[in-house]
């Protein structure tokens, strides 16, 4: 019963129902995560986690340019337990990141995905489904990420005839 959850968990295509806290408390359902029709990132992290950090510091350097080109909302999701749930507040205090943060201290949300490394990362597109998948982070990663967030916000080019022309 247990395999067959886990590998179930692989397949969802939109990010599935849980109900998560934010820093301050507030209860979010995740199934209404959204961004407006402009791309979402969700990343999965620990205060414990180092690339996780290295990740989202990396991120938060270009976080204002990217939601200025391409709109993109990072939700950052903690999977600490509850007994360090107490540290994610002063953690995105202390790096001064910008983002939605909710709380996963059950792992619901990893379960459901199946998370077994973090930092997991998410791409989520404007019609609420999933379109890109990352575990782990080297320097440099969040590039991928920001083109892949690029190619869901391209604009196809005209042609002579005025219909769209791929760009690929």
């Amino acid at each position: 019963m247990i395999l067959a959850f886990a590998s179930h968990s692989y397949v969802y295509s939109q990010i599935p129902s849980a109900v998560l806290k934010d820093i301050n408390g507030k209860s979010v359902k995740t199934d209404t995560l959204n961004n407006g029709g402009k791309p979402m990132i969700v990343d999965f992290f620990a205060s414990w986690c180092k690339p996780c950090i290295r990740e989202l510091n990396a991120i938060a350097d270009v976080y204002e340019d990217w939601q200025e080109e391409t709109g993109v909302k990072l939700v950052a999701i903690s999977i600490d337990q509850a007994q360090n749930m107490n540290k994610v507040k002063p953690l995105v205090d202390n790096h001064g990141w910008e983002y939605e943060v909710l709380l996963d201290p059950n792992g619901d949300m990893k379960r459901a995905f199946g998370i077994q490394t973090i930092p997991y990362t998410l791409i989520v597109d404007g019609k609420g489904k999933i379109v890109y998948r990352h575990n782990g982070y080297v320097d440099g990663a969040e590039e991928e990420l920001i083109e892949k967030v690029r190619e869901l916000t391209a604009k196809p080019s005209k042609g002579k005839s005025g219909k769209a022309v791929s760009t690929k």
